[in-house]
């Protein structure tokens, strides 16, 4: 085989190489994405223009996420939401509304000193998308709850989501929710 023949072959074989590759990059960056976004990865991508599009929004998640200077909280500060989380499933008894509206604050006030920006709703979930993503289906259920006239029952299951939520933000996202004693 002469040197020039051989350079051909060693040329289309990098060009296939290269081809291949272009085309299983795609396929691995979505598959890595399901995995990390669950659920919210076909939310985000259904809702976008175009699945590329949709991919582009979660890796910006990703970018910003970290960004973010996230902080642990500390056990007292802990201790002290824990027994405020209490008192909200006593309100419940007395007030269910209020208490959901107050579930709503607590979370976001432990998102707020966890380092979390707190500012737009969509916002909050975009963030929590990144870290909290087994249990961000709760946060967004339970706050789709509290802003409207709900039921008992529905405000009682809006109180067993954020109580999800909560309990995650408290834990740094490693929280199970088969831990959860409903």
């Amino acid at each position: 085989m002469s040197a020039g023949v051989l350079a051909i072959v060693v040329l289309v074989v990098i060009i296939a190489a290269v081809g291949i590759a272009l085309l299983v990059r795609p396929t691995l960056r979505s598959n890595k994405l399901k995995r990390r976004f669950g659920p919210e990865y076909d939310r985000v991508v259904t809702a976008a223009p175009d699945k590329r599009s949709g991919e582009h929004e979660l890796l910006d998640r990703e970018r910003k996420h970290a960004e973010l200077e996230l902080r642990p909280l500390d056990p007292a500060r802990t201790a002290r939401y824990s027994e405020r989380w209490n008192g909200v499933q006593e309100q419940f008894v007395d007030d269910p509304a209020a208490a959901v509206r107050e579930a709503d604050r607590l979370v976001t006030e432990v998102m707020a000193e966890r380092g979390y920006p707190t500012g737009d709703y969509e916002e909050q979930a975009a963030h929590l998308s990144v870290r909290h993503t087994a249990v961000l289906e709760h946060y967004r259920k339970g706050h789709e709850i509290a802003g409207r006239d709900a039921s008992t029952e529905d405000q009682r299951t809006a109180i067993v989501h954020f109580r999800e939520i909560f309990r995650d933000l408290l834990d740094d996202g490693h929280y199970s929710t088969k831990d959860v004693n409903a």
